[in-house]
């Protein structure tokens, strides 16, 4: 793949450019380190990235089959439908893109072959397709399947990408290696979309004849294709001998084991069951980095971790908003009331020994789109807790059951929550729930308060709207705000970045005077490797990119 430069962005996407910009600087300096800048060694300080390198061909040996210890199970495998960081894991190894995200945190051609262009008025985008290759199922991929594809996410009623694709009126295939995209208006963030699962194209035979099952046997272009799963315990990929790039590739089969318990994970790997351990628990980093065996790779989120109030999520995502019969849900003040009552900067330091960071907004300090306004975070105040729950005519102290994932990390923040918040005036109780468990529930609109995050997107835009824009596929909270969707629209459409920049701090302004959703803190990609394995990345967008890797000769 070729990276493009700066001066090439002439004939790119020019409703792309504030996300070109924001793509090729958001790791130059870290949103949660004192360190500046990264490394792609092997570093195993606290401080620095660690990305991991690329294979060397004469060093790997050919064939076996990688363990992956995995955190949560992955929700469906189909791009359409999946909102899990997990399902993305497995997605990198078969469902290849249309662009990607380098190291560097910039975009790159995947299945296309160069950067998009765009005509004078930014509403139509031509996209060159890469020749010669094939779906997993033998048929080829060309613009028919694209179109197929980009289509599917934009009609079905399920779809958690028709949000991210933004104003798309149409799909054109011109001849078998072309599309063009029609827009509604300019869309900045369209370029980061196609970087993620709404460009992942998937075989048209497979859509027509599996339809709404096709996670049940995804077919896709890439390195790998599906074999088998086994709910709640395993996936497996094989190589693909379809595979355009065949060469690259080393490795017979990848299976992703669900292991939920960090411990155990570590465990696993240290005994050799596993080569690969996901989301290590930050109780555990130490020790592992002291391991001669094993290296520890990290990098900086572009995403957060927070807390979702259920304010108008009665019928499901996606439905109209309706009232909640609840103090949090029905007033602003109880929830900046919450907010008050946590100390994020006490919390990352005690749960995750200040490996993680803490945050108050949707946007990374390193991102170019930053400014004070998006910085700003609500101090950390017990009495104004209490005195806001007094005005608001709430009886304290106040109960409040918190939806969360049952691993021993997010059990041990929703304790030290619990303990915190009760000098603020709240009785925090905990439901805690298998991840898969608490997609659905969160989708549904069955809790009060949630607690789940975001492994983070290049553009903001990918980190805001889809979450919090009236409506969007990702608004779990049934939140609307017409005067942020006004903000985040002429965002998306803007194609200056200080115009930008100004609009998401008016943005995360307003996000914090409704509080639907509280962001906590900014978290490390920590991931364990085997030194027996060459050539596996983790990349700031969270993704363990396992496809390329192999066994040491």
């Amino acid at each position: 793949m070729t990276n493009l430069s700066v001066r090439e962005t002439s004939r790119v996407l020019r409703a792309a450019v504030a996300a070109a910009v924001v793509v090729c600087t958001v790791v130059a300096c870290s949103p949660v380190s004192n360190n500046e800048g990264g490394t792609s060694g092997g570093d195993q300080s606290a401080g620095r990235d660690s990305f991991g390198t690329p294979a060397d061909p004469a060093a790997v040996k050919q064939g076996g089959n990688l363990v992956i210890a995995l955190s949560a199970e992955p929700d469906a495998l189909d791009p359409t439908l999946s909102r899990s960081l997990y399902s993305r894991y497995v997605f990198q190894a078969m469902c290849q893109k249309l662009y990607d995200v380098n190291e560097q945190a910039q975009v790159v051609p995947q299945l296309a072959t160069a950067l998009p262009t765009t005509s004078g008025d930014g509403r139509t985008v031509t996209i060159p397709l890469r020749p010669g290759v094939r779906f997993a199922d033998g048929t080829a991929f060309d613009s028919a399947a694209v179109k197929a594809t980009l289509q599917r996410h934009l009609t079905n009623a399920r779809s958690a990408r028709k949000s991210e694709l933004g104003p798309i009126d149409g799909v054109d295939t011109p001849d078998a290696q072309t599309v063009v995209l029609r827009l509604k208006q300019p869309f900045a963030p369209l370029l980061g979309a196609l970087a993620d699962r709404a460009g992942m194209i998937m075989s048209a035979q497979a859509l027509r004849t599996k339809g709404d099952d096709f996670a049940s046997a995804p077919v896709c272009v890439g390195p790998f294709k599906f074999a088998k799963r086994v709910p709640q315990n395993s996936i497996e990929v094989v190589r693909d001998p379809n595979y355009y790039d065949a060469s690259k590739v080393h490795l017979d089969t990848i299976s992703w084991r669900i292991l939920t318990d960090a411990s155990i994970r570590a465990a696993n790997l240290r005994s050799g069951d596993a080569q690969v351990a996901d989301s290590v628990s930050t109780q555990d980093v130490a020790s592992l980095r002291q391991d001669a065996a094993v290296s520890v790779l990290q990098s900086q989120s572009l995403g957060y971790q927070g807390l979702t109030i259920n304010v108008g999520n009665v019928d499901g995502v996606g439905t109209a908003a309706k009232p909640i019969n609840r103090p949090l849900a029905q007033n602003a003040k109880v929830r900046q009331a919450f907010e008050h009552a946590i100390d994020r900067k006490a919390l990352v330091d005690a749960v995750f020994n200040g490996l993680h960071a803490a945050a108050c907004s949707p946007i990374s300090p390193a991102s170019t789109f930053s400014s004070p306004e998006a910085q700003t975070c609500p101090a950390h105040d017990p009495a104004k807790a209490k005195q806001l729950l007094a005005e608001a005519g709430v009886q304290t102290p106040y109960a409040v059951t918190m939806l969360a994932s049952n691993t021993p990390d997010t059990l041990r923040l929703a304790q030290a929550l619990q303990s915190m918040v009760k000098d603020g005036g709240f009785d925090l109780k905990i439901n805690p729930v298998e991840y898969s468990s608490l997609l659905d529930e969160q989708d549904r609109g069955n809790f009060e308060l949630l607690q789940l995050g975001w492994s983070g997107r290049i553009d903001p835009d990918a980190n805001i709207t889809n979450f919090v824009g009236t409506g969007a596929s990702q608004n779990v909270a049934g939140y609307s705000n017409p005067q942020l969707d006004t903000l985040l629209t002429q965002a998306r459409q803007a194609g200056d970045v200080e115009e930008r920049r100004k609009l998401y701090g008016q943005a995360v302004t307003l996000l914090q005077q409704d509080d639907a959703l509280i962001y906590l803190y900014r978290q490390r990609n920590l991931t364990a490797v085997s030194k027996q394995i060459q050539g596996l990345q983790v990349y700031p967008d969270g993704v363990i990119r396992a496809a390329f890797a192999g066994f040491g000769k």
